[in-house]
């Protein structure tokens, strides 16, 4: 009973829950995935890309426009979240011998 337990602990959380996390919160998706430094390397640069585009820009552009470098790194984590997290679940079910 307990390796039953311990194969469930160790299966990985399913790719949409990953990505609906992500989604939500920026770095969560990376976390969940196992990849605790690369959601603080990519925390980093969503920060320094928003805040360069905010001194880059006018006042006068939009808040998305002022912010657009963020937005691109958050888009991008958002999408590394989602595809280790499909690559780690069909890897567990590959291994646990399922299709």
């Amino acid at each position: 009973m307990s390796t039953t337990v311990a194969h469930r602990e160790s299966r990985p959380p399913h790719p949409l829950f990953v990505l609906l996390v992500a989604a939500l919160l920026p770095g969560m998706g990376q976390v969940l995935n196992g990849m605790l430094t690369r959601a603080w390397i990519m925390l980093f640069f969503a920060l320094s890309l928003g805040v360069i585009t905010w001194h880059l820009t006018t006042p006068e552009h939009s808040f998305v426009g002022r912010h657009a470098g963020g937005f691109f790194v958050y888009a991008v984590m958002v999408m590394d979240a989602y595809v280790w997290a499909r690559y780690r679940h069909t890897l567990a079910r590959v291994r646990a011998g399922q299709r």
